[in-house]
């Protein structure tokens, strides 16, 4: 027998994925006049529509698509995403624990340890004070996202004053720079004994949290002093004296489900490579570091990526850039943390964090926002960041000092 064609709703995500916005509405839209209840081209049309930022229509087709299967988590998550991105996060931070049941995902803490400690996968923390036992906080997503929610790790010591977390060995430096002096372990063999545990991604929710109440980054996310005298005297020994500093980052991890809307070839920042007094410096980490050995243009380039050992590496030469423009990984968020004046580009459908229709984000008051008016058009983004970092107020011949 003939393989079966692909039905419209398969066809919806197949042309989503490509980057065919315009045709994958049309089958996604085709799929539930067809077949009203059918909730996989209800959920697929959502993710279509929310690609296209048309995020009250996404909205409306996963609340239908739950309507007809209210167990299944997808519709439940890409409805979270929709009411996030949208400012409705009452009822977003509740869709949003669906991420749980998403397929792939592990649980938070293995099975193991969990028995081993008395505990199942229900028994998490829901916010209460905890005076006496331990609290496990997991560092549960990317590097970015881990950056953006320790603002929530004091809020969670005033109630639960025995608190640990787990994190990647990656971010270890980075916790271990912030007040508060907060223990990490980054081995499941190393965690102590705890009462309670939760997901650092899920603490917004357990807070309550709103767009207009979000906590500011934690002051005092600074570089270790003998660090940023090691790359102080390395970057003033390559850089140009007198001229503006720009940290370049222009592509996220490649495994990243968004990567291709998000990340960008290092030509694409061409604007920025004919900056007088100007020198860029690339930041960039992964394959697409190679990139910066073909650069060719007028303001000098310097490559440091393949320098970079650590995050704490990274938060020294932020401490010492003028700038940063990036797209949207884990560096934004450390330079928003740190303060540094960002200038942040965005793909036409962004994370939920950074909301809709905004130049800046509460989430770091220092770094602009920069979107793509249409998928795939970056030069006005790239344009208004060259205006940011141009416009700036820091002079290019004063370095920040050290607090």
């Amino acid at each position: 027998m003939p393989p079966t064609p692909p039905s419209d709703s398969d066809l919806c995500e197949i042309r989503r994925r490509d980057g065919r916005l315009d045709e994958a509405a049309a089958h996604g839209r085709r799929a539930v006049a067809l077949d009203p209840g059918d909730a996989a081209g209800w959920y697929n049309l959502g993710v279509a529509l929310y690609d296209r930022l048309e995020i009250a229509a996404a909205i409306s087709c996963e609340r239908r698509a739950i309507r007809l299967a209210p167990d299944a988590p997808g519709p439940h998550f890409e409805l979270a995403e929709g009411l996030l991105l949208s400012g409705q996060w009452e009822e977003g931070w509740r869709e949003y624990e669906w991420r749980w049941r998403l397929p792939g995902v592990p649980p938070l803490i293995p099975p193991a340890i969990l028995e081993r400690h008395g505990h199942t996968a229900a028994q998490s923390w829901d916010g209460r004070p905890l005076p006496e036992g331990t609290l496990l906080l997991v560092a549960d997503q990317g590097f970015g996202d881990t950056i953006q929610f320790t603002r929530y790790l004091p809020m969670a010591a005033a109630l639960c004053p025995n608190l640990v977390v787990a994190c990647s060995s990656d971010m270890r430096p980075v916790i271990r720079s912030l007040p508060g002096g907060y223990r990490t372990v980054t081995d499941w063999e190393e965690a102590p004994p705890f009462a309670a545990h939760a997901a650092l991604s899920s603490l917004p929710g357990l807070f309550d949290t709103r767009p207009d109440s979000i906590p500011p980054p934690l002051p005092g996310l600074l570089a270790e002093p003998e660090r940023v005298e090691r790359w102080t005297d390395r970057l003033d020994g390559l850089l140009p004296r007198g001229y503006r500093r720009v940290g370049l980052v222009w592509a996220g991890r490649p495994t990243h489900g968004n990567d291709r809307n998000r990340s960008l070839p290092l030509a694409r920042l061409a604007p920025f490579f004919t900056l007088e007094k100007t020198v860029l410096v690339s930041l960039q980490k992964g394959p697409a570091q190679a990139e910066a050995a073909r650069y060719y243009g007028t303001a000098p380039l310097v490559g440091l990526g393949p320098e970079l050992e650590s995050f704490a590496d990274t938060m020294a030469v932020l401490a010492r850039l003028d700038h940063v423009v990036c797209v949207d990984t884990a560096v934004a968020h450390l330079a928003g943390a740190m303060g540094r004046p960002t200038a942040l580009l965005l793909p036409h459908a962004p994370d939920w964090r950074w909301l809709l229709g905004r130049g800046g984000t509460p989430w770091y008051p220092t770094v602009t926002l920069h979107r793509q008016p249409a998928p795939g058009r970056w030069e006005e983004a790239i344009r208004g960041a060259v205006a940011a970092v141009t416009g700036s107020n820091i002079r290019a011949s004063g370095r920040p000092a050290l607090r």
